[in-house]
């Protein structure tokens, strides 16, 4: 009878979340996350490089964007060019013929 009513409790060693199990039915009773460090225990020095880092990546990302835009805006003009040339030199024959009209 004392080993029916037995809890468990174990340290997670992927997170470090201790959990209570029942020893009975192997069930999870409760479960409590690992308290973080602040930060994630990193010093301001690791911050600020972090930091620098991700403002150096966002601005080369806003830099090609910029450059596919303007080459964007050639690519659909020279398109568009295209598409009138190919318009101008096979006029248009009229409406399709429908169905009811073959009958």
């Amino acid at each position: 009878m004392a080993d029916d009513n037995r809890k468990l409790t174990v340290r997670c060693p992927e997170c470090g979340s201790d959990l209570v199990i029942d020893g009975a039915t192997g069930e999870v009773l409760s479960h409590r996350k690992a308290k973080q460090p602040p930060a994630g225990g990193k010093d301001f020095d690791a911050l600020l490089k972090g930091l620098d880092e991700d403002k150096s990546r966002a601005e080369d990302i806003f830099a090609r964007e910029v450059a596919a835009h303007k080459d964007r805006d050639r690519l659909l003009e020279e398109k568009f060019r295209e598409a009138m040339r190919r318009a101008e030199e096979e006029p248009d024959e009229g409406p399709p013929v429908r169905p009811f009209d073959l009958d």
